[in-house]
């Protein structure tokens, strides 16, 4: 038989072997789902964050080349004539809506300069949330190659 001595001792033993409570276990759980949610909704923007990085890398890539393609003709080209023109390209199994602005500069007594201002602006044509779907624009500034002032006359 046990004696009382030895039933204290277990009892002491017991209680310091408590173990957790419901409620601490329920608390500590929707902390865990609280932090969970926190890190797939993370997740969810990274991912988007993502695709529209990729997506304005190749509109990069499509005004380079149409700026390349520009750059390859002589000024004197009618591709260079003062003008909006729009078109479509298609990269990465993608559309983009491209658009050529090019405009002559002129001094500020409104003497033509032999200086023409390029702006390319490239529109992403994929479904998406708006803010994938914002221009890359490149400007250049493309000058003939006769000799001649450029410098801006008063």
């Amino acid at each position: 038989m046990k004696t009382k001595n030895a039933k204290n001792k277990a009892n002491a033993r017991q209680e310091s072997q408590r173990g957790f409570t419901l409620i601490e276990t329920t608390i500590a759980s929707l902390v865990m789902m609280v932090g969970a949610l926190a890190v797939s909704s993370l997740f969810v923007f990274s991912t988007q964050n993502n695709v529209g990085g990729g997506e304005r890398a190749l509109a990069m890539a499509v005004a380079q080349q149409q700026l390349e393609q520009i750059r390859s003709v002589s000024f004197e080209d009618t591709s260079l004539n003062a003008g909006t023109t729009t078109s479509t390209v298609r990269n990465g199994q993608r559309n983009y809506a491209v658009q050529r602005v090019v405009a002559n500069e002129t001094n500020s007594d409104g003497t033509a300069k032999q200086l023409k201002r390029i702006t390319i602006r490239v529109t992403p044509e994929t479904a998406g949330p708006n803010w994938m779907r914002t221009p890359v624009v490149l400007v250049s500034l493309r000058s003939t190659i006769a000799a001649g002032s450029y410098a801006v006359s008063e």
